[in-house]
C-alpha cells in the first residue's frame, strides 16, 4: 500500500394554467393494434446540506487543472456558483442559514413540521397534481426520466430531488431546469417568517430537509407547475416530502441502505417506504425483493391502489448497448414502444426507464381508463434528452474518467456490472471517497472484481471517512499492493489517472470515481464541469 501526505431555467409564465384534462390537450395517440401484455420484467446518498457549499467553492477557485484529457462532449446543466459576486453573496447567506438547521442526518420522524407550515403558506402542495418516488437507488435517475417524459408532452413541472451534487439550487427544477439563485434566494426569504412561526410553535425547529421542502412546494405552486415530480429524501412514511397525495406513486428497488433507521430488512424498509402510497393512487414497483414486494402489495391492497408491476403489466423487452447509452425495447402499461435511445449506460438505467414510462403511462390513464399508448415519437424524445450527472458520467477523456454516485452495496453492484457492460476497461483504478456511516465494506467488495487498482481518499466534508481506516478497509478487501492512499481529492485523481496512464495510450484503461454523491460533486468540479 503507497501512502501519499500533503504538506502544512427557463422563467416560468404565470398565465399558464395546469391543464385540466392532459391527455386530450397533449395529443396522445391510440396505436392500432397495441394492446397490455399481462406477461414479462435525502436521500440517494448520506447528503450533507448546504455546509458543504463553501467547501465545494475553495475547490472550484483554488485547484489546479487535472491531467484527465479534454471533456467530454456533453451538455452539462448541473449549476455552478453564481458569477455575480453580490448575488454569490446573497446566496452563500441563505446557504449558512439553513446549514444553521438540523441537517439531513439528523432526523425526528414526524410531519408535524411539515404540515404546520403547509397549513400556514394555504397548502400549496395540493395546487398541482405529484408523482411521489421511494426506493433505495435510482430514484434521481427515474425522476429525472420522468421529467423528460413530461415536458415532452408540453406539461409545465417541478421536479424535487437529493442530494445535490453541485449547488443546493439543482434540489429544485421547474421545467427540466435548476431554479435560479434569485428564485432560490426569494423564495428562501418569503417562507422564512413562516418557517419562524413554525419554529416557535415546535419542541423541534424546521431542519434543513422540511425547509428546503417546503421552498419546493411553494415554488411550485407560485410557477405554477401542472405536475410536480418529488423524490422523498429518506423512508416514506415520516419524510417531510410526505404531505402529498401522489395520483402516482413510485417504489426504485429496495435494497439494504439507512438500516440504523429505516430497518435491517428489505421488508421492513419496505414498510416505511410503503407509506408513500396513499388511497386510490396508482403504484409503479420496480422489481423487488420478494419480502419487499409483499409489504408493498399488502399496502396497495389496503388502501384501494392500482399496481403496476415490473416483469408483469411493464417491464424491459429488449435492450443492447449503442454508442453513448443504450437502445431499448420498453412494454409500458398500453402496448410496447422500440427504438427507443436511452443516453445512460448501465442495465439499472433501462429498469429505471421502464419504471419512469409506466409512472407517466399511469398517470395519463394509460392500462386503467385509456386502452392507447403514448405518442412513440414523443416517447423516444424525451428519453433522448435524459441526463443524470454523477451516474455513470463520462466527464474526460484518454484516459477516460467516468463519476458514479454509488454510496451502497446494491449501488456499486449495479456500477460495476454496468461497467463491463458498457465500457470494456481492461484496467479500470477506482478512487473511492465514501461517507462513515455507509456499508463501505459491501461496496469495496462489490467493486473489488472490476478495479485493478484502487485509489482511497475523502471529501471535504466531517462526514467522510478518516482515509486511514478506509485504506485498511481496502487492503482488507484488495490486497496491499492494489491500494494507494491519496488523502486530498485532487492528489486522488491525479494518482489514479498517473496510474491509467501507465497501461499505455491504447491499454483500455480507465478510472472510475465512486462513494459518495458529495465526492462525485467535488470531482466533477476539479475536473472542470461547473
Amino acid at each position: 500500500m503507497s501512502t501519499s501526505r500533503p504538506g502544512n431555467g427557463h422563467d416560468p409564465d404565470p398565465d399558464d394554467a395546469p391543464l385540466s384534462d392532459p391527455l386530450t390537450a397533449l395529443g396522445l395517440t391510440a396505436d392500432a393494434g397495441q394492446e397490455g401484455h399481462e406477461d414479462e420484467g435525502g436521500y440517494d446518498d448520506d447528503g450533507a446540506g448546504p455546509v458543504r457549499e463553501a467547501d465545494l467553492a475553495v475547490i472550484e477557485a483554488g485547484s489546479r487543472t487535472l491531467r484527465a484529457g479534454g471533456p467530454a462532449p456533453q451538455e452539462d446543466d448541473v449549476p455552478g456558483r453564481p458569477a455575480d459576486p453580490e448575488l454569490d453573496k446573497a446566496l452563500r447567506e441563505v446557504e449558512t442559514e439553513l446549514a444553521g438547521r438540523w441537517p439531513e442526518t439528523k432526523l425526528e420522524p414526524s410531519l408535524d413540521r411539515m404540515t404546520a407550515l403547509m397549513d400556514i403558506l394555504g397548502e400549496p402542495q395540493r395546487a398541482y397534481p405529484s408523482i411521489h418516488i421511494t426506493g433505495t437507488n435510482g430514484k434521481t435517475s427515474t425522476a429525472r426520466m420522468i421529467e423528460q417524459l413530461l415536458l415532452a408532452f408540453d406539461l409545465r413541472t417541478g421536479r424535487y430531488t437529493s442530494p445535490h451534487v453541485q449547488s443546493v439550487t439543482e434540489r429544485i427544477s421547474l421545467d427540466g431546469r435548476p431554479i435560479a439563485p434569485e428564485t432560490f434566494i426569494e423564495t428562501y426569504r418569503d417562507l422564512q417568517p413562516y418557517v419562524e412561526m413554525v419554529d416557535a410553535s415546535q419542541p423541534h425547529r424546521m431542519s434543513f430537509f422540511e425547509v428546503m421542502t417546503g421552498m419546493a412546494y411553494a415554488a411550485f405552486a407560485d410557477a405554477p407547475v401542472d405536475i410536480a415530480v418529488v423524490e422523498v429524501g429518506m423512508g416514506g412514511s415520516w419524510d417531510a416530502t410526505n404531505v402529498i397525495d401522489a395520483t402516482v406513486a413510485v417504489v426504485t428497488p429496495i435494497s439494504l441502505d439507512h438500516t440504523d433507521r429505516l430497518g435491517s430488512t428489505p421488508g421492513e424498509i419496505a414498510v416505511e417506504k410503503a407509506g408513500i402510497v396513499k388511497k386510490d393512487a396508482t403504484v409503479v414497483l420496480a422489481q423487488q425483493p420478494v419480502e419487499a414486494a409483499q409489504v408493498l402489495l399488502k399496502r396497495a391492497v389496503d388502501v384501494g391502489a392500482t399496481v403496476a408491476r415490473e416483469g408483469m403489466e411493464f417491464g424491459v423487452v429488449h435492450r443492447e448497448v449503442a454508442v453513448g447509452g443504450q437502445l431499448l425495447t420498453l412494454r409500458g402499461l398500453g402496448g410496447e414502444y422500440e427504438q427507443v435511445f436511452l443516453p445512460l449506460h448501465g442495465e439499472h438505467q433501462a429498469h429505471n426507464a421502464a419504471v419512469a414510462l409506466a409512472a407517466v403511462e399511469a398517470f395519463f390513464g394509460i392500462g386503467t381508463e385509456h386502452d392507447r399508448t403514448l405518442a412513440v415519437d414523443t416517447v423516444r424524445t424525451a428519453f433522448a434528452n435524459v441526463t443524470s450527472p454523477g451516474r455513470l458520467e463520462v466527464v474526460r477523456r484518454s484516459p477516460s474518467v467516468v463519476l458514479d454516485a454509488a454510496h451502497n452495496p446494491a449501488g456499486a453492484r449495479a456500477a460495476a456490472a454496468s461497467l463491463a457492460d458498457a465500457f470494456g476497461f481492461t484496467h479500470l483504478v477506482g478512487v473511492v471517497g465514501p461517507s462513515g456511516d455507509k456499508d463501505v465494506r459491501g461496496l469495496l467488495e462489490a467493486f473489488e472484481p472490476v478495479f485493478s487498482e484502487v485509489v482511497v481518499t475523502q471529501n471535504s466534508t466531517p462526514r467522510a471517512m478518516d482515509v486511514d481506516e478506509l485504506a485498511a478497509l481496502a487492503v482488507e478487501v484488495f490486497g496491499d499492493e492494489r491500494v494507494q492512499v491519496e488523502p486530498r481529492l485532487d492528489d486522488a485523481i491525479e494518482a489514479a489517472v498517473t496510474l491509467a496512464e501507465d497501461q499505455g495510450e491504447f491499454s483500455g484503461a480507465g478510472v472510475l470515481i465512486t462513494g459518495s454523491v458529495i465526492t462525485v460533486g467535488e470531482a466533477r468540479l476539479l475536473l472542470g464541469r461547473k
